[in-house]
């Protein structure tokens, strides 16, 4: 029996020493330092990346385009036509033609020669003499006691002009006639006559004439 206990106790120990090896690993185990945790990373906010502006908006009065006027068929705008036809006429209320200092029914022509100097050409027609100046492009008509009773302009800013355009700027005609192939457009301005010449070739301002009607009746003849 002795034995048997011997041979038990013989088997005793590497039973406990058997028991005993998972329990160091276990304290052994237990006494370990974790692992450290990873610190967190704070959560960055997601800032939304600036916008650029819209762009202004124009206003309706920025954005549209100017008015255009409408043309009168020769390249000009009807704005411009009427404001200098209507300037013409204004002139010729005073006798006077733009180009020229000297007036109808005012002036003489001894006055038009001293500071003019000779006509280019001078010659009789109708009711008095009339006198031509090429480089002024003016031509006087003056009676027999010198009196101008007649202002023309060839001025070359007429030429553009059309019909369509003088009567839009100055309405219809008081008298309407016609001498060989030029039509001739009569219009009143106070004591004197604007008169608008338009060949029929051309069909455009040849050139104008203020015209004094009383100053007309004194002629070479009398």
């Amino acid at each position: 029996m002795k034995y048997n206990r011997q041979k038990r106790g013989f088997y005793s120990i590497p039973l406990t020493a058997a028991l005993l090896v998972p329990l160091s690993l276990s304290a052994c185990s237990s006494n370990a330092s974790p692992p450290p945790e990873a610190s967190p990373t704070p959560a960055v906010s997601a800032t939304p990346a600036p916008t650029s502006a819209p762009a202004p908006t124009a206003s309706p009065s920025e954005t549209a385009p100017a008015p255009s006027t409408t043309p009168d068929g020769t390249g000009n705008t009807e704005s411009k036509a009427s404001s200098e036809l209507k300037s013409i006429l204004a002139l010729a209320r005073k006798g006077e033609v733009k180009g020229s200092e000297f007036a109808a029914h005012i002036d003489l022509f001894d006055e038009v020669e001293r500071k003019w100097g000779k006509p280019d050409k001078q010659e009789s027609a109708g009711k008095g003499m009339y006198a031509t100046y090429s480089k002024e492009k003016i031509t006087f008509g003056f009676n027999k006691g010198m009196k101008i009773f007649d202002v023309r302009s060839y001025a070359a800013s007429l030429n553009q002009y059309n019909v369509t355009a003088v009567k839009q700027a100055l309405g219809e005609p008081a008298d309407t006639t016609v001498n060989g192939e030029d039509t001739i457009y009569t219009y009143p301005a106070g004591d004197f006559q604007l008169k608008v010449v338009i060949p029929k070739s051309t069909g455009l301002v040849d050139h104008i004439s203020v015209y004094s009607p009383q100053d007309a009746k004194n002629n070479m003849a009398g």
